[in-house]
C-alpha cells in the first residue's frame, strides 16, 4: 500500500466530529474538517513518512498535488508539511510552479503563512537569484495571498533578511484594505524588529501605514 492510500486510510479513522465542528467554526467555514489536532495528526503522520521516505523523495510533487485535492484540510496540512521537508535542500528552480500552486489553492491564513515562511522562504534561500523576479510577480499580483507571501517570505531570515525590499514591500502595500495584507505588513516588521528594532521604528515614523500595520509593527517595542 503506498503513502496516499494508507494516509487516506488511517486520517479518516482518528476523525472526531466533536472537534471537527468548533474548528470548521474558528475557519469560517472554509473548509471540511476531520476533527483531528496537529499533535495527533503529525503522531499518524511520523510513521507513515518513515517507512515511505524513498516513494515521497522520488514521487513528493504528485503526493503533494494528491493530497491537495482532497477534501478535508487535514489532508492539506499534511501536503504543505511533507513537501517542505522533502523539497529542503532540493528544491529546482521550475519549483516555484508548486510553490504558487499551494499558495493559491484553497487559500487562507493557516496555509499560506506556513508556505510562505517554510516553503517559498526556503526556496528563496536556496535559489536568492529568483527572488526580485518571483516577488514582483507575487506582489504586483492581483491574488491577495500571493501579495501576502511576498511580505512574509522572509519571516524566520532574522540578519539574512533584506532589509530594503522588505520595507519596499511594506511601503507598495500600504494603502491595502485587506486585513490579512495589513496583518502581514505589521508582523514582518515586528519580526525584523528582532534584528534591527531602530529600523523598524524609523520606517514606521515615516510611513503612513494602517493603523493595525502599525499597532502589530510596534507592539513589541512600546
Amino acid at each position: 500500500m503506498d503513502f496516499l492510500q494508507e494516509l487516506q486510510i488511517q486520517l479518516p479513522s482518528a476523525a472526531n466530529p466533536k472537534n471537527a465542528e468548533p474548528i470548521k467554526a474558528y475557519m469560517k467555514h472554509k473548509f471540511q474538517f476531520l476533527g483531528i489536532k496537529s499533535p495527533d495528526r503529525k503522531l499518524i503522520l511520523k510513521p507513515l513518512v518513515n517507512s515511505h521516505k524513498t516513494e515521497l523523495i522520488n514521487h513528493i510533487d504528485p503526493i503533494t498535488k494528491s493530497l491537495y485535492s482532497l477534501t478535508e484540510r487535514e489532508f492539506h496540512y499534511c501536503a504543505m508539511e511533507v513537501y517542505s521537508r522533502f523539497k529542503k535542500k532540493h528544491y529546482q528552480v521550475t519549483d516555484i510552479n508548486t510553490i504558487s500552486f499551494l499558495i493559491t489553492t484553497h487559500s487562507h491564513w493557516d496555509s499560506v503563512d506556513f508556505i510562505a515562511k517554510h516553503i517559498y522562504g526556503q526556496y528563496l534561500l536556496e535559489h536568492p537569484k529568483e527572488t526580485l523576479p518571483t516577488i514582483q510577480e507575487y506582489a504586483n499580483s492581483t491574488n491577495m495571498w500571493l501579495n501576502r507571501s511576498a511580505i512574509l517570505f522572509q519571516l524566520g531570515y532574522k540578519n539574512q533578511t533584506n532589509a530594503d525590499l522588505l520595507f519596499a514591500l511594506c511601503e507598495q502595500h500600504k494603502e491595502s484594505k485587506e486585513f490579512f495584507i495589513q496583518k502581514a505588513i505589521g508582523w514582518a516588521l515586528r519580526e525584523y524588529a528582532k534584528v534591527n528594532p531602530t529600523a523598524v521604528l524609523d520606517f514606521v515614523d515615516k510611513t503612513p501605514l494602517k493603523p493595525l500595520s502599525k499597532k502589530e509593527a510596534i507592539r513589541r517595542l512600546i
